[in-house]
């Protein structure tokens, strides 16, 4: 077992908190043990008065892959157990996001799938790449997902599209649908993500803190975390289909093989040409 950290912190700019996922050799997949240190890292940021900015990436090709299937780990916090435990566990690591005082920025390259792009659609903030793929492919095979954000700030249509294809979109069409605020050229992604949190960090962060929770307050007085919550129970619905227990048999017999039969007939992710690019 490797001991690099799984997440590299670092203050690139004044007042700013960089958080890299580091797992580039299983493309940042979202282990448990990463999740803990991830939100461990975030909590020290919050509680930081020298931090007013935090911004979260991904080392190597690419944000996430999604969660770990190969092994995801204890829990790194206690989420009430039974059917629907893993989606609500989600969906409450992602409020606890919400709630921290510090505007929190997805950069976002490469694959940002499933688990990972219910990552980046829990920070405040999305700047992706423009050749960044985000999806859901797991709606095919598997369930529908852990944080059912997709209608919230993508509309029905689009969100409609996505959950019965899997499909991914890139990171242009993710700004145009609503799911990222803008997408720069990859190689200067960085520069421009850092740029934008270093206006955000020129503010007051008592009154940042204030303006961050207003637009969460909206879209909660327009039902967003009833929503969420109560599509945990969908989720958990999910892996009684016949088809999602047929794919877990395959699941157990090899990851990568069932991640091949899950997409080859579409021709896309693993089974696709830029995976091999």
């Amino acid at each position: 077992m490797s001991d690099e950290a799984l997440i590299v912190a670092d203050d690139p700019a004044p007042h700013i908190r960089r958080l890299t996922l580091n797992r580039p050799a299983k493309r940042n997949a979202l282990s448990n043990a990463l999740r803990g240190e991830l939100f461990a890292a975030l909590e020290a940021a919050d509680r930081d008065p020298e931090v007013r900015v935090v911004v979260i990436r991904g080392a190597g090709t690419c944000f996430s892959s999604g969660y770990d299937l190969a092994g995801l780990g204890p829990l790194p916090f206690h989420t009430a157990g039974h059917q629907g435990q893993w989606a609500r566990h989600v969906v409450e690591g992602c409020f606890r996001m919400w709630d921290m005082a510090k505007p929190i920025i997805a950069q976002v390259h490469g694959w940002c799938l499933a688990g990972g792009s219910e990552l980046a659609f829990a920070c405040d903030l999305v700047y992706v790449a423009e050749d960044a793929q985000i999806g859901y492919p797991p709606v095919r095979t598997m369930s529908p997902p852990d944080n059912q954000y997709h209608a919230w700030i993508m509309g029905m249509r689009a969100a409609m599209e996505l959950m019965l294809t899997g499909d991914s979109i890139s990171g242009v069409e993710a700004v145009r649908l609503g799911y990222a605020n803008r997408a720069f050229p990859a190689e200067t992604l960085e520069a421009e993500t850092l740029a934008m949190a270093g206006r955000i960090a020129k503010v007051d962060p008592e009154l940042a803190q204030l303006n961050k929770r207003l637009v969460h307050r909206q879209m909660e007085a327009m039902g967003i975390r009833a929503g969420l919550r109560a599509g945990t129970d969908l989720h958990a619905l999910g892996w009684h289909t016949g088809a999602s227990r047929e794919y877990m048999v395959k699941m157990r017999e090899g990851v990568k093989t069932a991640l091949d039969a899950r997409d080859s007939a579409f021709g896309d992710y693993r089974t696709g040409k830029a995976a091999s690019d």
